[in-house]
């Protein structure tokens, strides 16, 4: 049984009965002093006893919840240091996504049905999460193709930091004509007429694709909060119960954090999130970071909601666009000056802050600003700070980091562009981008994440895959296993690691008394699975704080019910977010096997539902989108 009953049992002293305990389990705690167990309990949000079946049996009485395991793993739960969860739950019931999608034709099928229940006034947009080489096909959809799926409704389709497609509908909507001037650092592709083509692309920054879709309708009202509570279970769902929120483009404060923070006050999060404030306007950055210096301090707020520091940019000028399709961006040959004076003005008030910087050019140029402020004795001034993503961080610069006091949060960015990457710089250069096993052996603190949601995936499984494999979601190896690490190691940065970087390292990250309560009970053993199988791990239950806050497979109905998803029409309502697919392991029989058990089991279902005339008695008729006309 998924959960045991427990009546008969002789009463607890109300002080130390548990509200939740997860048996019969193998759990990996993460903490050296106890690295293994069988059974965790939790009261109040917090671990009180791991260890085995009789350590938990005192602290179990008739109003406690226990979970059956069965046997299988359990971790605690996973942080992904460097996400945009704010804005993804945001805009989360509006996106089409072709996460984990495994064809085009599917892509497009999906694509062409959302378009047909999508009212008029809206659009269709796929924005994140998937990669041309993660097709069969292996190449983005056409133009033509997205007008034809879509004739009426604007289609907006982003693809990495890269481009955009946008099919005719879309072109009217956001008003580019044969006059719209190109936009600074980006392109309109245009045909012999000068008409735009609807290819947007990052030359090299993706400001171009990010204004446009800002052009689309958003959500409103209730809408935001069903929305952002939908994303958070998603999350859920693969075993995430903390988020290091990187703010972002188009993310301001406070008015895009109020969706979050009226959560958090209502008690409906169920991702405890630290964020971060990212000033918007070129030539204004100090005007914002002093107004946000005036309203709120790093820590303000509490387990579940809090400021973590400034970033990921600090001023426009000093970031760096990471499209490996062109060529490494030249940054203003004085943009040290206002840098300084960002970074000076959060040193002097207590600040902490993450920076975006990709190439090693940008990291030696903001490097030798902190060295300046660290000989004045301004930096780091007891203040917590990190370099994100760091590509091609090179050695010295790693060196000056540690000296500096420095951390490192590494995205997966590169199971996604790394084929991009290859064919610019090289397998040579790409084998260390980013040179993961030279930050740890410096003895840096190395979280790690995904920077969904607009070009990878919110998935952790696929960036716990990378780590461990060097391996692409195209399945192009580009690390060596002198630059991949184990699979602990790898959990490690998943949790710890991410728990350190917010200060929380005494409370999050590890399972063990005085803990948060937060774990995943994995549909697979992330430590004996095949190494292809990694991204298709999933959980089956999920304990933030002491309440499930997902649960499915034998534990369906354990969680806490949901707001039904608005509006109706949503992909989201109709699709998902991340389409799972058959685990790469398991053999072309064995697959086909399951696949008629499936079916045998949806005939079942389909009669069970017409003898109770829930549904005409006659079949439906089975017919592929793709060839719908």
């Amino acid at each position: 049984m998924a959960t045991m009953p427990v009546a008969g049992l002789p009463s607890v002293h109300d002080d130390h009965v548990a509200d939740i305990v997860v048996r019969n389990a193998k759990i990996y705690t993460g903490d050296p002093v106890r690295p293994q167990a069988s059974a965790v309990a939790i009261k109040d949000g917090k671990v009180t006893v791991v260890g085995d079946d009789k350590d938990v049996a005192p602290l179990v009485s008739a109003r406690t919840r226990v979970v059956d395991a069965l046997g299988r793993r359990v971790i605690p739960g996973l942080n992904d240091s460097h996400v945009h969860v704010i804005r993804g739950g945001l805009n989360y019931v509006l996106e089409l996504r072709w996460d984990g999608v495994p064809t085009l034709r599917q892509a497009l099928a999906m694509l062409r049905e959302q378009a047909a229940r999508t009212p008029k006034g809206q659009w269709v947009r796929v924005v994140g999460g998937w990669s041309a080489d993660q097709f069969a096909e292996k190449r983005l959809p056409t133009l033509a193709e997205l007008n034809a799926a879509a004739p009426d409704t604007p289609v907006f389709v982003l693809h990495l930091y890269q481009s955009a497609l946008m099919n005719r509908a879309a072109l009217k909507a956001a008003g580019y004509t044969k006059s719209t001037p190109d936009p600074r650092g980006g392109q309109l592709v245009r045909g012999r007429d000068g008409e735009p083509t609807g290819m947007l692309l990052a030359a090299p920054s993706a400001l171009i694709l990010y204004s446009t879709l800002a052009a689309a309708p958003t959500l409103q009202g209730e809408d935001l909060k069903t929305s952002t509570r939908h994303f958070f279970r998603e999350l859920n769902r693969f075993g995430l119960t903390s988020a290091i929120d990187a703010a972002g483009g188009f993310q301001n404060f406070p008015d895009n954090y109020g969706t979050v923070i009226d959560l958090a006050k209502a008690g409906q999060l169920s991702l405890r999130i630290a964020y971060h404030l990212f000033p918007q306007t070129p030539g204004q950055e100090i005007d914002d970071l002093k107004r946000w210096i005036g309203m709120i301090r790093p820590g303000d707020g509490d387990e579940w909601l809090r400021l973590n520091g400034a970033g990921e940019n600090l001023t426009w000028s000093a970031a760096d666009f990471e499209n490996f399709t062109e060529p490494r961006p030249e940054l203003a040959a004085d943009y040290e000056g206002s840098f300084e004076q960002a970074v000076r003005l959060l040193m002097e008030n207590g600040w902490g802050f993450r920076l975006h910087a990709t190439y090693d050019e940008t990291i030696r140029r903001d490097l030798a600003v902190f060295e300046k402020l660290a000989a004045e004795g301004l930096f780091p001034a007891g203040n917590r700070w990190l370099f994100d993503h760091a590509e091609t961080v090179s050695g010295d610069s790693l060196d000056r980091i540690a000296r500096l006091g420095g951390a490192m949060s590494i995205q997966n960015r590169m199971s996604f562009q790394g084929e991009a990457f290859v064919r610019r710089y090289g397998a040579g250069a790409a084998a260390d981008a980013p040179p993961v096993r030279a930050m740890l052996e410096r003895g840096l603190t190395v979280g790690a994440g995904t920077d969904a949601t607009r070009v990878s995936s919110y998935n952790p499984w696929v960036a716990l895959h990378w780590l461990v494999s060097g391996r692409t979601i195209g399945d192009l190896t580009i690390y060596p296993p002198e630059n991949r690490v184990s699979r602990e190691t790898a959990l490690t940065m998943y949790t710890q690691a991410g728990a350190q970087l917010t200060g929380e390292q005494d409370v999050k990250g590890i399972l063990r008394p005085g803990f948060y309560g937060d774990l995943a009970v994995l549909s697979d053993d992330f430590f004996a699975v095949p190494e292809q199988d990694i991204p298709h791990i999933e959980s089956l239950l999920t304990v933030t704080g002491g309440r499930i806050v997902y649960a499915t497979a034998e534990y369906e109905g354990l969680d806490e019910a949901m707001p039904a998803i608005s509006p109706a029409w949503s992909p989201v309502a109709h699709y998902g977010g991340y389409q799972a697919t058959v685990k790469p392991s398991i053999s072309g029989a064995r697959q086909a096997e399951l696949l008629g058990q499936a079916v045998a089991e949806s005939e079942q279902h389909r009669q069970w539902r017409a003898q109770r005339g829930f549904i005409p008695e006659a079949r439906t008729e089975i017919f592929d989108t793709c060839f719908v006309l």
